[in-house]
């Protein structure tokens, strides 16, 4: 009977403790693992917020050289891609017609120069005469003006050398400024006239950047407003200002073109690239989160973040959007290192148990130990 007894006692002892392990299995919900896609930590740095814009790149200087004579090309020493020196010649024409004219064009300032001093000689001999009574002074006028149209052939001969010795000059084409040539028009043996495109030069040092914004969102715009923008082919972004904008919209897309000054000093960019952006209105340094953690179904916005091994909600306060880079300044309710919850992460209830898993907790400290 009493070995009856301990049995009966053992027997709900061992129920009793499957009851409370089962009731506390209940109460404490199973832990969570949380991994890189579920989370999101606040950090602190810069944050924009400021219109989008579009458009192209195109260079600041950019010359289209034309043959001033008409002539056959001879020579050619600049090909498209290479970098030219301003005054360095590209292309030569052929000079065969342009010498005899500029020979003769010589030899007849040659010519009037001996006839105007022909025309003073004559002029002082009959001035002497005429002081001596030899002559009369009709002769002293009529010698006059025989040098003054000497002194006139003379200075039409010089203007015919001076036209001839420009037009020899422009069987030399060179570069207008310091560039790289973008296009070469021709090739030696071609013959040209006047007005023909032979080459083209860019200076790729500064482009602009000609976009449009929406004309309700022109009030955001200055002079001098700092622009960012990304390119196609380049993983960095791209830094310019504003130094123009058009006075009127266009009526048919309500856009308005701004003008924006890119240095471009290592030459990283080229022309006729297409870019997109947004001009930066407001720009400051601030504790940001992606748009995505933000929970804006109550009353106030809210974050789920992590706190002890477990997930609480927290009401902040937030500041700047960056549509662009869908990030939210949060002035108030996080700290520089938080981990809040982000996607089908967010629907865990308050209070429930959470583990970071190994990358994220490595990612959160590090963040912090930059901050």
């Amino acid at each position: 009977m009493r070995a009856l007894l301990f049995l009966v006692i053992a027997l709900a002892a061992t129920g009793c403790g499957r009851d409370r392990g089962g009731q506390a299995q209940t109460a404490a919900p199973p832990e969570v693992v949380l991994g890189p896609a579920d989370t999101a930590v606040v950090v602190r740095g810069p944050i924009a917020s400021g219109p989008s814009l579009s458009g192209t790149l195109a260079a600041k200087r950019e010359a289209t050289i034309r043959a001033q004579i008409a002539g056959s090309v001879l020579e050619t020493y600049a090909e498209p891609g290479q970098p030219v020196g301003g005054g360095e010649t590209l292309a030569r024409l052929d000079t065969s017609s342009l010498q005899d004219a500029y020979a003769s064009a010589r030899a007849a300032v040659t010519n009037a120069r001996n006839n105007l001093a022909v025309a003073q000689r004559e002029e002082e001999r009959q001035r002497v005469l005429a002081e001596a009574g030899a002559v009369a002074d009709r002769n002293i006028e009529t010698s006059r003006q025989q040098t003054v149209a000497a002194r006139a052939g003379l200075a039409q001969a010089q203007a015919q050398l001076a036209a001839a010795e420009k037009q020899l000059g422009y069987t030399r084409v060179h570069a207008p400024f310091s560039g790289v040539v973008s296009e070469k028009q021709v090739s030696a043996g071609d013959v040209v006239q006047p007005g023909t495109a032979l080459y083209t030069v860019v200076d790729p040092s500064s482009l602009d950047l000609e976009a449009s914004i929406p004309a309700e969102e022109i009030g955001a715009l200055e002079i001098g407003s700092p622009v960012e923008f990304t390119v196609t082919g380049y993983k960095r972004a791209f830094q310019g200002r504003i130094t123009r904008i058009n006075p009127t919209a266009d009526p048919t897309t309500r856009q308005v073109r701004v003008y924006a000054e890119i240095p471009n000093t290592g030459n990283d960019l080229v022309g006729g690239l297409f870019a997109e952006g947004r001009v930066a209105t407001e720009l400051r340094t601030a504790l940001t989160l992606p748009a995505e953690a933000i929970d804006r179904r109550m009353a106030r916005p809210a974050v789920a973040r992590v706190r002890e091994g477990k997930v609480e909600r927290v009401e902040v306060e937030l500041g700047l959007t960056d549509e662009q880079e869908q990030r939210v300044e949060v002035r108030r309710g996080v700290q520089a290192g938080d981990v809040v919850l982000v996607g089908a992460a967010q629907e865990i209830t308050p209070g429930t148990p959470v583990r970071l898993a190994p990358a994220v907790r490595q990612e959160a400290e590090r963040l912090a130990h930059n901050l």
